[in-house]
């Protein structure tokens, strides 16, 4: 996120930077009810301003999966590469391959939520991974208008393109993010 808000004048730091806090438990239904349970928490827990994020990738073939459960998909604990593994298996022979990345900021101080923001990519999944970079469902999601996979562009490429930069910059334009 940093890269992407090179020049904007906003400065991020690590929670971890700042405070030993406990995990917060994504148990929301929503990519926004998780946004804002962890920047709520986090702020309340902290006494900081928090900007927290959810981000997964949906696929409507799949009825939205793998949706909020996209970092533990293939089951707890599961690595980016069973998780794809799954999401693949999955879409096996299916020809509607369109997905989407979703990004839900929230920005809370420790009296509660000041805001949210949302960006959203849209592709399609590939038949097979391919690309070395990125992490999580890079290497099978291939954005609209591109013909490699996230995995195989630049990370300024990637950086230009992803539903964090697109949630970052409503959340800019809201000013949300002053």
């Amino acid at each position: 996120m940093q890269a992407i808000l090179r020049g904007s004048g906003v400065k991020l730091r690590s929670l971890a930077e700042v405070a030993e806090l406990p995990e917060i438990d994504e148990d929301g239904d929503s990519f926004l009810a998780n946004a804002v349970k962890k920047a709520v928490e986090s702020a309340r827990l902290s006494g900081r301003l928090v900007l927290a994020d959810d981000s997964g990738l949906e696929v409507p073939a799949l009825g939205g999966e793998p949706g909020v459960h996209s970092a533990r998909y293939a089951g707890p604990n599961s690595s980016d590469s069973q998780n794809t593994e799954k999401l693949l298996r999955r879409m096996l022979g299916i020809q509607q391959r369109q997905a989407r990345f979703v990004c839900v900021l929230a920005l809370a101080n420790p009296l509660g939520l000041i805001g949210t923001a949302e960006g959203e990519v849209r592709g399609r999944i590939a038949l097979t991974p391919s690309g070395q970079g990125g992490f999580g469902y890079d290497p099978v999601f291939v954005p609209q208008g591109h013909k490699q996979s996230f995995a195989e562009l630049s990370e300024d490429c990637k950086n230009q393109l992803s539903h964090r930069q697109q949630a970052l910059q409503n959340a800019l334009k809201t000013k949300l993010l002053k």
